[in-house]
């Protein structure tokens, strides 16, 4: 076990230009008002690979997914998915956000139809699809309800189906499961690994909770003053259920990710 956890833990290993990723930073640079937000971040997330990144609140983690999906461009260095620099948001590119920011008025079919609205109009196949999605999230049945009827962890599934309409090669979240109950989020983590895996989706997951990236992860970023400082591999068995998270491969890898969080070498 100790020798699992000491070769897992490490300092991320230099990118070379070469190195082998779907989703690629290149010494990626942010800076606002002469303030550096990420600092010269590399990494690779191979094609539909899951990847958490954590770290303290104002490190940068947030800004570094938006760089990944366009929605900022980098001062310095790149982003590409699939070898093609991002220079702008695309279909390409599912994005979840803190909130669902779903539109009240609407249902939670057009809710999920909603990226397909701005273009054109949805047909039956838009809808039979996005019935579909809703089925999967758990939400069969529901498609008629409005978000004010829902629950907060069923607006939650409609804001990942949303996302996943598009069958984006790439989905970012932004702790889309940090206000909800502790049940809620470990049911909505189980079925967003089913529909990653099901898509071979590649993610990119920013969050707070230990315990949430290390059972979503095949690999961890901890990030801190706008750098990633350590990176953790997470060789745990796939599909993963709930009794995961009791078993001593689980707690010892939080502890070690904890210790990196920490500042440990």
């Amino acid at each position: 076990m100790a020798t699992m956890r000491t070769a897992a833990l490490r300092r991320p290993p230099a990118a070379g230009p070469h190195a082998p990723g779907f989703v690629t930073l290149e010494g990626a640079r942010y800076t606002y008002d002469r303030e550096v937000i990420v600092d010269g971040v590399d990494w690779r997330i191979a094609h539909g690979a899951f990847h958490c990144l954590v770290g303290r609140s104002g490190c940068g983690k947030t800004t570094l997914l938006k760089l990944a999906a366009g929605l900022l461009a980098p001062t310095d260095g790149r982003v590409l998915i699939d070898g093609a620099a991002v220079r702008e948001p695309s279909g390409r590119v599912g994005f979840v956000f803190q909130a669902p920011t779903l539109l009240e008025w609407l249902s939670a079919l057009d809710n999920v139809l909603l990226p397909v609205s701005l273009k054109r109009r949805p047909g039956p196949d838009d809808r039979a699809a996005a019935l579909e999605l809703l089925d999967l999230v758990g939400l069969g049945g529901l498609e008629g309800r409005r978000p004010g009827e829902l629950s907060g962890g069923q607006q939650s599934r409609v804001a990942i189906a949303r996302a996943l309409a598009g069958e984006p090669a790439v989905l970012l979240l932004d702790e889309p499961f940090a206000a909800l109950d502790a049940l809620t989020r470990e049911d909505l983590q189980q079925d967003l690994l089913r529909l990653c895996a099901l898509r071979r989706t590649t993610v990119l997951f920013v969050t707070h909770d230990i315990a949430e990236a290390v059972f979503l992860a095949d690999r961890v970023a901890v990030m801190e003053a706008g750098r990633i400082r350590h990176t953790l591999d997470i060789p745990l068995p796939r599909p993963r259920g709930r009794d995961l998270r009791y078993g001593a491969d689980f707690n010892a890898l939080c502890r070690d990710l904890r210790a990196a969080m920490d500042g440990a070498p």
